[in-house]
């Protein structure tokens, strides 16, 4: 366990890297080490020391020194003067892509909030297109990604030099199903349907047709359907194949949260007990996942929180069962699920600075 660590964030300006920054900062560990904030910085902020964070993130000032904080122009010796330990990429999946292999070689740990290196599957990495697919550097980098779930890779993620921090989508249904498929009552033969609706943000910072205000404002679509980046990593970590599984993302007109609604139908019948002692037993011991046994879980519920919340309701037959998650996509869907692979990284109590 170590008391403290000098971390380094780029990509403070999006909406998860400013979710990241605000947690960094009040995190009681890292008090006397607040983060080193890099990234693009033009002449005139360089020449000015660059650019403060208060002006970039209002909200993110107070009167006990942030104000002296600033994102300044990224260079690896910058982190080296800095003695930064572990970097903290909130950036373009391409960018993590190129960024990542260097970290390493600087002697970086690294948890990368982008679908880089999340994926073991080539099948799977496909929709990203990346250009360095199948180069040596590529695969030797991805061989050292831990997929960033400590529900599910706790012990590899504490040994971890590259955290892959998982999609804000596939958190929420992972979260769901992984319990289930592990204890082997899921009937695949029937399938699996998983109904996703996420606020605007999760699509990022950067505005597009359809996250324009008179594109998404009192509408409801879905889109990605059968061709989802996220939908790989649901098969990788819940342990399905892509016949089994239908994954159907949706925009919905709010800000931020995501819930997930997910059929199963299950090998033999259930009782409401059995199934909520599947969660107790997989969940027993992780502190950001909240199990609702009496009523199904909501948005609101979540929302600016770092938790996870999972509830169910069960037909009468015993067969089959509606699963609800819902998280905030910029918190246990990023940032917070960030900060909770640093947590266990350094030994610390996996809620620290969550709560």
């Amino acid at each position: 366990m170590s008391a403290t660590v000098q971390t380094a964030v780029v990509g403070v300006t999006g909406y998860a890297g400013a979710e990241l920054a605000r947690l960094l900062l009040g995190h009681p560990r890292l008090k006397s080490a607040p983060p080193v904030f890099a990234g693009r910085v033009d002449e005139k902020d360089a020449a000015r020391g660059g650019v403060p964070l208060a002006e970039i993130h209002p909200e993110l000032g107070n009167n006990n020194g942030r104000g002296e904080l600033r994102q300044l122009p990224f260079t690896w010796d910058l982190l080296k003067q800095r003695g930064v330990d572990l970097l903290f990429l909130a950036t373009p999946h391409e960018q993590s892509r190129a960024w990542v292999p260097e970290a390493l070689q600087h002697g970086l740990r690294v948890i990368d909030l982008s679908g880089a290196w999340r994926l073991s599957d080539p099948a799977n990495r496909a929709v990203y297109h990346f250009e360095d697919e199948g180069s040596d550097a590529a695969k030797a980098t991805q061989a050292q990604a831990v997929y960033g779930m400590p529900e599910l890779h706790r012990a590899e993620i504490a040994g971890a030099k590259l955290v892959a921090n998982p999609g804000c989508y596939a958190t929420s249904v992972i979260l769901a199903l992984k319990p289930l498929a592990a204890a082997g009552v899921i009937d695949l033969e029937h399938g699996i349907v998983c109904d996703a609706k996420s606020g605007v943000s999760g699509a990022g910072k950067a505005p597009t047709a359809k996250t324009h205000f008179m594109y998404a404002a009192d509408n409801l679509s879905a889109y990605g359907v059968f061709s989802h980046r996220h939908t790989g990593e649901l098969l990788e970590q819940v342990g399905v194949s892509a016949g089994d599984l239908v994954f159907t993302p949706h925009l919905l007109p709010i800000p931020r949260g995501i819930l997930s609604t997910i059929y199963v139908r299950f090998c033999e019948a259930q009782t409401r007990e059995s199934v909520a002692g599947v969660y107790r037993n997989f969940f027993a011991g992780s502190p950001m996942v909240r199990i609702y046994e009496k009523t199904l879980p909501q948005i609101q519920y979540s929302l600016r929180t770092s938790y996870a919340d999972i509830g169910f309701e069960l037909a009468g037959d015993g067969r089959r069962a509606v699963i609800v998650s819902c998280l905030d996509n910029l918190m246990k869907g990023a940032a917070s699920q960030a900060v909770q692979n640093l947590n266990v990284m350094q030994g610390w109590g996996e809620a620290e600075g969550l709560e």
